[in-house]
């Protein structure tokens, strides 16, 4: 996989950044994302990509709790990237792309489950990177994502009007309040 967008991208084209937090990394790192493959019970194995992956906080134990045969993060900011390449220190590296979620630089099918901590409700023309997730998504593959609620609990302001219309090619799976999955069906 290529670790270089397909194009320029605008660090800030419809997106803000979110400061780097270390209580909120923790919690992230120690409740959210292993209750978030608990409850939504994220298939092994696989090849996983996480959407907005930021300075790389859930990487470390998604491949801890996954054990993917491939893990990816995408980032617009190529400075959290450079953190994230930096925190890595268990040996085994991510692929880290920089590329805009609506443009990714990814072929067809190329992911068995794609991972989104509501990086999709923080981009203008949130609909465009659904299209985008699911062409990169292999039938079958799913999609973890959270749920409005828990964006409305976490960024009230960030969220308001803000909703995800969901393409038809993808067909709810499961939903655990604060968390949602949704399976590729065409």
């Amino acid at each position: 996989m290529s670790r270089s967008p397909a194009r320029p991208v605008e660090a800030h084209d419809g997106y803000q950044s979110f400061p780097n937090l270390e209580h909120r990394n923790f919690l992230q790192r120690t409740l959210e994302v292993p209750l978030f493959v608990w409850a939504l019970r994220l298939p092994k194995g696989g090849r996983v990509l996480e959407v907005g992956c930021g300075r790389g906080v859930a990487l470390p134990v998604v491949r801890r709790l996954l054990a993917p045969s491939f893990l990816a993060g995408l980032d617009v900011e190529l400075p959290f990237l450079q953190e994230a390449r930096a925190a890595e220190t268990d040996g085994s590296a991510s692929s880290l792309v920089q590329a805009d979620l609506r443009r990714m630089p990814f072929p067809d099918s190329s992911f068995d489950l794609v991972i989104d901590f509501g990086t999709c409700y923080h981009v203008d023309n949130g609909e465009r990177a659904l299209l985008e997730i699911t062409r990169v998504m292999a039938r079958g593959a799913v999609l973890a994502t959270e749920a409005k609620l828990a964006q409305v609990l976490a960024h009230p302001i960030r969220t308001r009007g803000r909703r995800l219309n969901l393409p038809p090619t993808l067909r709810r799976k499961a939903h655990r309040g604060m968390w949602m999955s949704f399976e590729k069906v065409v």
